[in-house]
């Protein structure tokens, strides 16, 4: 085991290509299930339809419940170039944060329009680095970005968007438009399972976090403790948060859906309580870091060298989770965001 002081190599790991789950199971719930005590490190292979079978009355289920938006938006420069640009961040309506596959080529003051509809154009507004300050003429809602985008599968999907991608990349929570990327981990509930949970008295909160686009960057210095996370816009409204905290009051566990959903939850907690609001987060949770504000995680298998790995190991224990990983991968689970899931008690 490592000391307290890791490096980015301690969350390597080889994973064969052909694990990389580059389509969804036929149904939501027909992924595998990963059962991972935390504590002796044991574990008990299942399917996400089992799930109940592992819950008890008095849990509380904490779920993200971002709308993925078409984020990727193929466009024309004025000069008549191709140019895809990539929302990754919601400023107002008409102002974005995005990124483009031509940063080098443009400036400030520059426009753009969308290839699909020409009357909606784009101005640069600021650049730094590789992130560009975009605003519309018009409000970018649900239904202009249904028109000219598309949805902006992850990097390690090495295939074209489908049909059936516009259903199973969102989640049946998805409530608040938003996101760039979908919580992946709610991904194999069905609405059938949900009502299964709910009518053996588990109950189930919404919170929101807006997965954006820096969820798959990567990290690049080997003292982790370098590394600056994305920020990211949540919300956790007054009941959730209420029901949140009689739950911890009452000793019943709290499980978290996706590490988005800890994020918020570890970002809100102050003095054994989750404070509702919103606003920003850029919270890093890596080891030896103790995350205190949930008792259990679902989640799915992820990318190694990841914040996202190194966010579960946080919470499951280094040695734990990393001893896990190999099992699951001896077993051929599928990994990342159309894979596999693991309930981590």
């Amino acid at each position: 085991m490592p000391s307290d002081h890791f490096t980015l190599d301690d969350f390597d790991f080889s994973l064969p290509a052909e694990l990389i789950a580059q389509y969804p199971a036929e149904k939501r719930d027909e992924s595998r299930l990963f059962v991972l005590d935390r504590n002796s490190g044991a574990y008990v292979h299942s399917g996400f339809s089992s799930l109940p079978a592992f819950l008890r009355q008095g849990d509380l289920l904490v779920y993200n419940d971002a709308k993925v938006i078409n984020a990727r938006i193929p466009s024309k420069r004025k000069s008549g170039g191709a140019i895809e640009l990539l929302l990754t961040g919601r400023i107002n309506q008409r102002r974005w944060t995005a990124i483009t596959n031509r940063t080098s080529r443009i400036a400030a003051g520059d426009l753009m329009s969308a290839e699909k509809n020409p009357e909606i154009e784009f101005m640069i507004i600021d650049k730094t680095d590789q992130v560009i300050e975009i605003e519309a003429n018009v409000d970018l809602d649900d239904e202009v970005l249904a028109e000219i985008g598309q949805l902006a599968l992850p990097p390690y999907i090495k295939r074209d968007m489908t049909d059936e991608d516009r259903d199973r990349y969102q989640t049946v929570f998805a409530r608040e438009s938003g996101a760039v990327a979908a919580p992946t981990a709610g991904l194999h509930f069905t609405p059938e399972l949900a009502d299964a949970v709910s009518a053996m008295g588990v109950r189930m909160v919404p919170l929101t976090l807006f997965v954006s686009w820096g969820t798959f960057q990567p990290v690049r210095d080997r003292n982790i403790a370098a590394h600056r996370m994305h920020s990211e816009r949540f919300m956790l409204g007054s009941d959730s948060a209420e029901t949140i905290n009689n739950a911890r009051r009452n000793g019943d566990r709290i499980i978290a859906v996706g590490t988005t959903s800890v994020r918020v939850l570890e970002s809100t907690y102050r003095d054994g309580m989750n404070m509702p609001g919103e606003g920003e987060t850029d919270i890093f949770i890596y080891p030896p870091r103790k995350v205190t504000a949930i008792d259990s995680l679902i989640t799915n298998f992820h990318t190694p060298r990841s914040t996202l790995l190194m966010l579960v190991a946080a919470f499951a224990g280094y040695d734990v989770i990393m001893d896990a990983y190999r099992e699951a991968i001896r077993q051929r689970y599928r990994f990342f965001s159309y894979g596999d899931s693991m309930l981590i008690l």
